[in-house]
């Protein structure tokens, strides 16, 4: 009878593991697509510096004084229009891989081959991303004895998003710095 009560809580107590695990396991691929986006962002405003397409005074928000190009506050994830830099005014709705406008009114989606195993055919599934927004946030730093440094920036993404058949809410933040140098 003791051996019975001592298997039954090694047994409760793997059947707990498994549960954590698979919960784990269920909000992995959100958390992966969080960081993706918000790298990609954070590479667009590096490449836009780089490439000396954006000065670095533009390199703000849409509400800071001088303003820069910006949008303020949470963002659905759509495309990079022609200046190529995400979040900014002239961002457009997102294609499929067979060149179809993303469903949810042009918000980036995923297209994953479907049951012919071909990517851009009629069968792939697609998978929206409109449970997620990004917001970009811009602000000087200062130093040591407040004085805002003039070629220095901090830059944080965040990424919120819901995830599916939990209801939860969970976010991302990627916090980098930028300089007026490249």
């Amino acid at each position: 009878m003791i051996s019975m009560v001592i298997l039954t809580i090694g047994l409760l107590a793997v059947l707990a593991t498994i549960g954590v695990t698979m919960a784990a396991n269920q909000t992995s691929q959100e958390d992966l697509m969080a960081r993706q986006v918000a790298s990609e962002a954070m590479e667009s405003i590096f490449n836009a510096r780089n490439t000396s397409q954006l000065n670095f005074a533009a390199i703000a928000n849409t509400t800071a004084v001088p303003p820069g190009i910006f949008l303020s506050g949470p963002q659905p994830l759509l495309c990079a229009g022609p200046d190529g830099i995400l979040d900014t005014a002239d961002d457009v709705p997102c294609l499929t891989a067979a060149g179809v406008v993303c469903p949810n009114g042009g918000v980036q989606c995923l297209s994953e081959p479907g049951p012919d195993g071909i990517l851009g055919t009629a069968d792939d599934v697609i998978v929206p991303l409109n449970n997620y927004t990004r917001t970009i946030a811009i602000a000087p730093l200062l130093d040591g004895s407040g004085n805002v440094i003039q070629t220095l920036s901090s830059v944080t993404i965040t990424i919120q998003y819901t995830v599916p058949n939990r209801g939860h809410s969970r976010s991302y933040v990627l916090n980098e710095y930028i300089s007026s140098y490249h």
